[in-house]
């Protein structure tokens, strides 16, 4: 341990009872560490991280999203849903700092927080079988179903324009109108994007229409922000809740499918192993949907062909524009590391678009069944 994580951790816990502080996670944001600490007959732990405030500019109004998320679901779980009898259901909550009326430490221009541990639990980055892709729409659908009612304004919109499609093309073009030379790759993935430019509103107008509606959204809920029973294998919970404000179900949707409906993964370097699985598709709505119909409209089951197809394609648009503007956004390893994430995404999207009727035909069965 040094002394400065030792120095920061005594505020949230005394230091002389700590007995271990480590790295925790391999997250692309914030700095994770796990801290285990022993006294009075008692063990536990907790995480503390240190928020990235290039990337959350206030870190203070995520602080208070939390704490407004975590009085809504002890407001649900006090009567929680039928789907959720005799299931275990955690998210992580705040630990305060000991000593002193504040959820957080400032420090030497840092801004660090601790919060709770759920133990016995795990998460993947490579999606498993179909019973795996269920719990992981069932998860996703819960914690909806829990905070579909949560007003939005109660919610900061922490991150502004994340998953705005339109904004991000508007950010390539700039980017782009940058660069005099392109080499094939390159060439061929801006023609990607140009080719599919009516599309990447379809979300925002039907927004503006009056068609979909703001509601709290996790804002990333990708397959290793999902926690899983270590026993049991049930979902138990999502994690990373630092983007959560207002916005599109379908950007949680969309993106949940997007991560789990690909097994060859977004950092694959072997693009004919790249396909979205209808199967597992089908495994993850069932999940969602069978705990969610309830407050879904017609119009938001009818944006839900169109999120799937349109979230990779919002991924692909950024790596590919991070790689254009020298890998300035998303950590990478190599130079053409971006470019290739970005064909990943870009592969995944053709698939899709060749299965859609099949894949709106599936929608279509899943929707007509009767709301429980």
């Amino acid at each position: 341990m040094t002394e400065a994580l030792e120095a920061i951790a005594d505020r949230f816990h005394p230091r002389e009872q700590i007995t271990a502080i480590r790295t925790l996670g391999s997250g692309n944001v914030n700095e994770t560490f796990l801290v285990t600490h022993e006294g009075a007959n008692k063990r536990g732990s907790f995480v503390m991280q240190r928020l990235n405030t290039a990337v959350f500019e206030r870190p203070d109004l995520v602080m208070r999203n939390l704490q407004v998320l975590g009085a809504h679901m002890d407001r649900r779980m006090a009567t929680p849903p039928p789907e959720l009898q005799g299931r275990r259901w955690e998210l992580p909550r705040i630990v305060p700092c000991r000593n002193e009326d504040s959820a957080w430490v400032e420090h030497n221009g840092e801004f660090w927080r601790s919060i709770t541990y759920i133990s016995a639990a795990t998460t993947s980055n490579e999606i498993q079988d179909c019973n795996q892709a269920n719990e992981l729409g069932y998860a996703l659908g819960m914690f909806h179903n829990l905070i579909h009612d949560l007003a939005i304004h109660q919610l900061a919109d922490t991150l502004e324009n994340f998953h705005v499609t339109p904004e991000y093309l508007n950010r390539f073009d700039t980017v782009l109108k940058s660069r005099s030379v392109l080499d094939p790759s390159e060439q061929a993935a801006c023609a990607f994007i140009d080719k599919r430019r009516d599309g990447v509103d379809v979300l925002e107008a039907a927004l503006a229409r009056g068609e979909l509606q703001h509601r709290p959204i996790h804002g990333d809920p990708k397959i290793n922000n999902v926690m899983i029973d270590e026993t049991s294998g049930k979902a138990i919970g999502l994690i990373d809740l630092d983007t959560v404000k207002p916005g599109l179900i379908h950007y949680d949707i969309g993106d949940c499918i997007r991560s789990c409906c690909n097994a060859a993964g977004e950092e694959t370097t072997d693009l004919e192993s790249v396909g979205f699985d209808l199967n597992l598709c089908e495994a993850m709505l069932e999940g969602y949907i069978n705990v969610a119909r309830g407050f879904l409209s017609e119009w938001d089951l009818h944006y839900l062909p169109d999120c799937i197809r349109l979230i990779p394609l919002e991924l692909g648009l950024r790596f590919l524009t991070d790689h254009l503007e020298g890998n300035v956004y998303f950590k990478t390893d190599r130079p053409s590391h971006n470019l290739q994430r970005a064909a990943v995404q870009f592969k995944l999207v053709q698939d899709i678009e060749n299965q859609m009727p099949a894949l709106q035909r599936l929608i279509q069965r899943l929707s007509d069944r009767p709301v429980n």
